[in-house]
């Protein structure tokens, strides 16, 4: 085959329409700054992130996701699966029918003993509801009607690493796009001045070893690079690079923008690749960040009762309480997806006293994020989720005490709850075995928990795919997974 023939049987649609007068980077660009056209008509400026054709496939419930992963492991026990009838067995051996052999992670695999480990804390019934929630989340408790706990969610993988990978892509190898940003390929942003897709990784209280964050969690993977999570930093500038150097006007600095941009969209003339169109749009985004990033971070137009509802770490940058606030206003501004990770809750030892400090980071910002949503009318279309990538273990981890315990990774079962944004509160959905160690009834998958916060916002998670390696890859994978209908409205 001679170089001539490969080039023509290389060709896209794309660019072959680029090739034929039909310049798409600088179309794009154009509409993208709002200017004029050459007949002098203005174009309008329309979404930087505008949704696919044909998207949403049915009418939305959710209009954006706030997300919030407790990195490494809640304990499902010790937090809204009640298991009272575990006093009784407090350190006798988990019995074998229970167990049935199930596999065991390297930690624990050689323990001579697996003595159960009733939870330390008290719980009450809360809501018209009446869901028993533990004495660590008050302020979650008090929003329990407006709440659907998913208490039988299951995952493939027993370890962090992939267990984070296969929450938040539906795989557990990498390469994979995320859940945000399938959400923003799919419906965009109603944005322009803010990413479609924001992620914040706040610090955390307790000394439990915390797991590596790794980029895979808010990754694009397969599908452009314009849907990557852009993760704002937790002190210093938010976003590296988006300031200014120093003697470079914001004049300066658009005219720079605009020649750069009319050379990339010749470059996109001649070899139609589009991800010369990410890069337009990724330059202009940046430039827009550079007023709204700093818009979004000045606390001091909010009300002091709402400072003080999300609790006295609020106005410290880079903690849980900051992030909370940021979430909603992010999403008040018409960002489409916000992800807020949350690490330190791999209580192997000392579950005890670091899971009260985990939520003590986490309790008041989520109960008031939850009032502050619903105060200013947001709930409705916002689909709050909380969650993590497995649950523990009911035996508890090296030595048990009266005191004190751990406990060890477990996927067969833990708990995950949604509100607003077309979640039917005040519903439970699946029960466990009476030691939170098997499902008894209605098993949840973690892809149909994905899919389920796809419908919400409006998407067949069937037929929002896109080609990959040769398969039409999309977020829940290849296997039957299906929303769960229970927990809609």
């Amino acid at each position: 085959m001679t170089p001539l023939q490969e080039f023509d049987l290389s060709l896209s649609r794309r660019q072959f329409f680029g090739r034929s007068g039909l310049r798409l980077g600088g179309l794009g660009l154009a509409m993208l700054m709002g200017r004029e056209t050459a007949a002098g008509s203005a174009i309008s400026p329309g979404l930087v992130h505008p949704p696919r054709p044909g998207l949403p496939h049915q009418p939305a419930r959710a209009k954006s996701v706030i997300y919030l992963h407790m990195n490494g492991g809640p304990s499902q026990i010790d937090t809204w699966d009640y298991k009272p009838g575990l006093s009784e067995w407090f350190d006798k051996d988990i019995p074998p029918s229970v167990q049935g052999g199930q596999r065991l992670t390297g930690m624990t695999s050689k323990q001579a003993r697996f003595p159960v480990a009733p939870s330390l804390f008290e719980f009450a019934r809360h809501g018209e509801c009446g869901r028993w929630v533990s004495e660590l989340l008050p302020h979650t408790a008090r929003h329990v009607d407006d709440v659907a706990l998913v208490k039988t969610v299951h995952t493939n993988a027993i370890n962090h690493d992939p267990a984070c990978t296969f929450v938040m892509t539906g795989r557990e190898v990498p390469g994979y796009a995320s859940l945000g940003s399938w959400l923003a390929y799919g419906l965009g942003s109603e944005s322009n001045d803010l990413p479609a897709f924001v992620v914040l990784t706040p610090n955390w209280k307790s000394k439990a070893a915390a797991q590596a964050l790794f980029t895979r969690m808010w990754n694009s993977g397969f599908l452009p690079g314009r849907y990557n999570g852009v993760a704002l930093r937790a002190a210093g500038d938010p976003v590296l690079y988006l300031r200014n150097p120093d003697g470079v006007s914001p004049g300066q600095r658009r005219a720079q923008l605009d020649a750069l941009s009319q050379m990339n969209a010749h470059r996109f003339g001649l070899l139609g690749d589009p991800e010369i169109q990410n890069r337009i749009a990724q330059y202009e985004m940046a430039f827009r960040m550079q007023t709204s990033v700093p818009e979004l971070t000045d606390l001091s137009g909010e009300s002091r009762s709402t400072l003080e509802s999300y609790g006295p770490d609020v106005l410290k940058p880079g903690t849980f309480a900051a992030s909370a606030i940021l979430a909603r206003r992010l999403v008040e501004r018409g960002v489409r997806v916000v992800q807020i990770l949350h690490r330190g809750w791999d209580q192997h030892g000392n579950l005890p006293s670091d899971l009260r400090l985990q939520c003590e980071d986490t309790d008041q910002p989520i109960g008031a994020l939850l009032a502050d949503l619903k105060q200013r009318g947001l709930l409705e279309s916002t689909l709050v989720v909380w969650g993590g990538e497995f649950g523990r273990t009911v035996y508890s981890q090296g030595t048990l005490t009266q005191t004190n315990y751990g406990r060890d990774h477990h996927p067969r079962n833990f708990c995950m709850w949604m509100a607003g944004g077309g979640i039917k509160g005040g519903v439970d959905y699946g029960e466990t075995d009476d030691f939170s160690y098997n499902v008894n009834d209605r098993p949840a998958h973690l892809n149909d928990v994905n899919a389920t916060i796809l419908h919400l916002c409006g998407i067949d998670h069937e037929r929002l795919t896109y080609k990959f390696q040769g398969l039409d890859a999309r977020l829940t994978g290849v296997e039957r997974h299906h929303p769960i209908s229970e927990i809609v409205a």
